[in-house]
């Protein structure tokens, strides 16, 4: 008697596990909104979650994807809405949008990402150690862990390492490209003014090795940022340390990150990892006060990228609000994107820079009220299919 009454209610906990699989595996309703092109705006009153999907066709031709930065360079804060506003007509015309990588958010040095930015085989941000997402020139995507080891090789023999257009302190050296702006906005730091040996006045790129000569040495900081020039900015306490330069001096940087990368088109920063190999990540933070790690196993606003052989998703949770959508912990993200057929997928910034943008407009609801301006993006193009006129 006990033991048939047992099997009964094992079988119906099984029946409730099954209806509950099959209704979290339920596809996503897809609208068509283009070519290649589609959108799903999914809501689950219970919780409740609002959450918005840009699933973009990777066999299309006309649809490619790139990244943005505020202003169009490597520093600075700027909305979404804004950033493509920005693209040069040659990129074609933008049709999604999410936002990018974590970033600094006050000061001068406001929009730096935290870690890799590439646009169009610019290197705009070094890379931190950290994941990033980048897209070789064939256009494949690659999740990737480099840690830049950038070095400052002199006449002598010696060298020290240096950071890309980030602020400088007293004991580190950087070096500023014309992308973070007018001027490196430093103070009290040694300024080296540099001009490619060759007159090349390509963009850096990573993984290269650049040799350029000391057209001017400067003190005080500050020192103008102009097209076909870097400038290499030592903090105060490391200059006496540095070998003696002066105009003439010819200088190698290497721009090597390790392990060297593939030759990267575009690429961006974020993680953790959410999916893999088409299964959700258990999401494991160390212990720590920081608020970048407590948040992970909390609920808040997300975005995130993740693909598969056909197609890219662009996705935005709604979140902090509380009739309208809470938001997710990275792990029932990681759900979600699997559910959405994603074999790899990569959180990004989420909380008030969670913005989806489709088509022309913002289609979720960020939690500050607007768009909160970041640092830079993930971008859908589409190129003109339009025949030249003979």
């Amino acid at each position: 008697m006990m033991s048939a009454l047992w099997l009964r209610r094992l079988s119906f906990a099984a029946l409730l596990g099954l209806l509950a699989s099959c209704s979290q595996e339920a596809p996503v309703p897809f609208t068509d909104v283009g070519p290649g092109l589609a959108y799903a705006h999914e809501t689950v009153a219970k919780v409740p979650w609002s959450i918005h999907v840009v699933r973009v066709d990777r066999a299309d031709p006309t649809l490619s994807l790139r990244t943005a930065h505020a202003g169009g360079g490597a520093l600075g804060l700027e909305t979404l809405s804004s950033q493509l506003k920005r693209l040069p007509a040659t990129a074609g015309k933008p049709v999604a949008a999410v936002n990018g990588d974590f970033y600094q958010r006050d000061r001068a040095y406001a929009g730096d990402p935290r870690g890799l930015q590439i646009a169009e085989g610019e290197l705009l941000s070094a890379p931190s150690g950290g994941l990033s997402l980048g897209w070789d020139t064939n256009g494949q995507p690659h999740l990737l862990e480099l840690t830049a080891q950038f070095t400052a090789q002199w006449p002598d023999g010696s060298a020290a390492p240096f950071g890309l257009n980030e602020e400088t302190k007293s004991d580190n050296m950087i070096l500023y490209t014309p992308a973070a702006g007018t001027s490196t906005h430093t103070v009290g730091t040694r300024e080296l003014i540099l001009e490619p040996v060759g007159g090349s006045g390509s963009p850096l790129q990573l993984s290269s090795l650049l040799t350029v000569r000391v057209r001017e040495v400067r003190d005080g900081g500050d020192a103008k940022l102009e097209k076909g020039t870097l400038v290499l900015s030592i903090g105060p306490a490391l200059v006496r340390k540095m070998p003696k330069t002066v105009p003439g001096t010819e200088i190698k940087l290497d721009l090597y990150a390790a392990p060297r990368p593939l030759e990267l088109r575009n690429a961006i920063g974020g993680g953790p990892q959410i999916v893999s190999d088409g299964k959700p990540m258990k999401i494991h933070p160390k212990p720590s006060d920081s608020y970048s790690v407590t948040s992970m196993t909390e609920r808040h606003p997300r975005s995130a990228i993740g693909w598969n052989r056909t197609h890219y998703f662009l996705v935005e949770v709604d979140g902090r609000q509380k009739d309208l959508s809470v938001g997710m912990t990275l792990e029932e993200l990681g759900r979600f994107m699997a559910r959405l057929g994603c074999d790899e997928a990569m959180n990004l910034d989420g909380g008030g820079s969670a913005t989806l943008w489709l088509d022309g407009s913002v289609r979720n609801s960020p939690c500050d009220g607007g768009e909160r301006p970041l640092a830079n993006s993930v971008v859908v193009t589409r190129a003109s299919t339009a025949k030249p006129t003979p």
